[in-house]
């Protein structure tokens, strides 16, 4: 238990350093972004000042130097026009469409939107405007970190996908490899206790225990053979679930506390046909009713529903126990999760994994409250196989 919280605070720990990182990355260059487009600004402002003075007639400036500027600036893409917004020159767009006048004038429609235009004045009153968008380079900047957040995203969800399959993998082999050995280890106390039983039987052949006896290494055989077939495909049969059901809780009615009531609420002679393992449907009753009862600590009530609609049968199992937390409503499937200061917290987890992963079915909390009880669900799916 500690350990899969332990576990799950590095998970969310890591989670959060690298969103941290990405978030840094975002807003550095932003700044970045910011410091650059005021210099790209200053360089168009320059870029202005040298297409204004080199255009004056009577200029004693260095008109060599002037040219310079302008041919130098070869990444902003510029637009120049007259004070009528008609386009005398543009620069730094598409070589391909610079020729073309629906282009250059689309472009400037997208600039007006994003910059304000450097007004260059000229003498006796006129000016020029000097539209401008912002370039290659900042634009990658500007998409850079976005990218670079995506980035970390996927890794990350790449790596949680790694990290869940490789340990669920893991989980897998280290319940397979328990189950058969825990079916080794009652394999040979079963098969004995079944010979004294019958010796019993034939020196005391009155005696009412024996029978029940009988049926409790018959539940050990069962549940020797449900941990030896855990790894290997269960064979799946068309059944009655309402004779399973009713079989399994007239053996477990028996040996739970005379203070639990148990409630039927279904048929005992109807029929509910499902594709299922018997073996391993009766384990998940099982371990369903014994949770219920233990919840309850061993007074209370339980009732067992069974409804159906065109493609599922439902069963209900209700208790009126101590309830379970709105946030621990999935927590309990996990392996390991338990209130209980005895015990592994892998019934409710083998449920599950009985359920969903062998029958294609569903199991979970319906509504719980706590203080007054809880309602598991099972959704088995109907049809011939």
């Amino acid at each position: 238990m500690k350990f899969l919280r332990y576990n799950t605070f590095w998970k969310y720990f890591l989670l959060l350093i690298a969103v941290l990182i990405g978030l840094g990355s975002l807003i550095y260059t932003e700044y970045l972004v910011s410091k650059l487009k005021v210099e790209e600004r200053k360089n168009v402002q320059l870029w202005a000042e040298a297409t204004r003075l080199i255009s004056m007639p009577d200029t004693i400036q260095n008109v060599e130097f002037l040219s310079t500027i302008i041919e130098n600036n070869n990444t902003v893409p510029v637009i120049l026009t007259d004070e009528s917004d008609s386009i005398i020159s543009s620069r730094n767009f598409d070589s391909h469409k610079a020729g073309d006048y629906s282009y250059i004038k689309n472009q400037l429609d997208k600039i007006k939107e994003r910059n304000k235009p450097i007004i260059n004045n000229l003498e006796n009153g006129h000016y020029n405007l000097i539209y401008y968008k912002d370039s290659i380079i900042l634009t990658m900047l500007i998409y850079y970190p976005y990218i670079q957040l995506g980035i970390i995203v996927f890794f990350i969800l790449v790596s949680y996908l790694a990290f869940r399959s490789s340990r669920k993998a893991e989980q897998n082999q280290v319940w397979v490899g328990m189950s058969k050995e825990t079916a080794h280890q009652l394999g040979t106390p079963t098969s004995s206790l079944a010979g004294w039983i019958e010796i019993l039987e034939q020196k005391h052949p009155g005696i009412s225990i024996t029978k029940e006896l009988a049926l409790d290494v018959e539940r050990l055989e069962k549940v020797t053979e449900r941990f030896s077939r855990i790894g290997s495909k269960p064979l799946i049969t068309n059944e009655n679930i309402i004779e399973i059901i009713s079989r399994t809780v007239d053996y477990l009615k028996s040996r739970t506390s005379s203070k639990v009531k148990i409630n039927i609420d279904y048929n005992p002679d109807g029929k509910v046909e499902v594709p299922v393992n018997i073996a391993l449907f009766e384990w998940v009753i099982e371990n369903v009713f014994k949770n219920a009862v233990d919840s309850m600590e061993g007074n209370g009530e339980i009732t067992i529903k069974i409804t159906e609609s065109e493609k599922h049968a439902l069963i209900d199992i209700t208790d009126t126990g101590k309830g379970i937390p709105k946030s621990a409503f999935k927590k309990i499937f996990n392996p390991g999760f338990t209130t209980k200061q005895r015990g592994w917290g892998l019934g409710l987890s083998l449920a599950k994994r009985i359920i969903e992963e062998y029958h294609n079915g569903r199991i979970f909390v319906r509504q719980s409250e706590v203080g007054k009880g809880s309602c598991i669900r099972i959704v088995m799916n109907k049809g011939k196989i």
